[in-house]
C-alpha cells in the first residue's frame, strides 16, 4: 500500500467559531466516543518593549511540517487508545484574541482523549516547523518564541 498522503493541517488566517463548531458536530455519529478533548490557541496582546502584540504573522516550511504532523499524529494512536485527533494551525496574519491553533482528540475514555491533546500540543510547539512574528503596534516586529 501506497504510503498514506499528510492531511492538511493549516488554515489562513484565524480559525472561526464555527469551523470549531462544525468540527466538533461532525463527531456526533461516531458513537463509539466516549471523550472529546478540545485546545484552542488564542493570539494575546503581550507587551513587548513597551509595545502592544497587535497579531501574530504565521509562517511554515508546509511540506516538512505536514510530514512531521503525519509522524506525531501517529505516535499519538499508537500511544493512546484514539478515535480521531484533529490538528488546525492558522497561517498568514491572526489578530490578538482570535484562534490559532485547534487540536481536538477524541476517545471511547476521557483520560486518553486528555492526555493526547495535552501531548499533541507540546510535541507541536516542540517539533513543527511553523514561526510566528509578533506584529507590534505601529511600528516593528519581532519572532515569537514557543512557550
Amino acid at each position: 500500500m501506497p504510503p498514506k498522503e499528510p492531511k492538511n493541517i493549516f488554515v489562513q488566517g484565524a480559525i472561526s467559531p464555527g469551523f470549531i463548531a462544525d468540527k466538533i458536530q461532525q463527531h456526533q455519529v461516531k458513537t463509539t466516543i466516549g471523550a472529546h478533548s478540545v485546545f484552542l490557541g488564542q493570539v494575546r496582546a503581550d507587551q513587548v518593549n513597551g509595545q502592544l502584540v497587535t497579531a501574530i504573522e504565521y509562517t511554515s516550511y508546509e511540506a516538512m511540517a505536514l510530514e512531521k504532523m503525519q509522524e506525531i499524529r501517529e505516535l499519538m494512536f499508537e500511544k493512546y487508545q484514539l478515535t480521531c485527533a484533529h490538528v488546525y494551525h492558522s497561517l498568514g496574519t491572526v489578530p490578538t484574541g482570535e484562534i490559532c491553533l485547534f487540536v481536538f482528540t477524541s476517545a471511547p475514555h476521557r483520560k486518553a482523549a486528555i492526555d493526547a491533546c495535552t501531548e499533541l500540543v507540546e510535541k507541536i510547539k516542540a517539533e513543527l516547523p511553523v514561526w510566528g512574528k509578533e506584529l507590534l503596534g505601529e511600528q516593528g516586529h519581532q519572532w515569537k518564541i514557543n512557550n
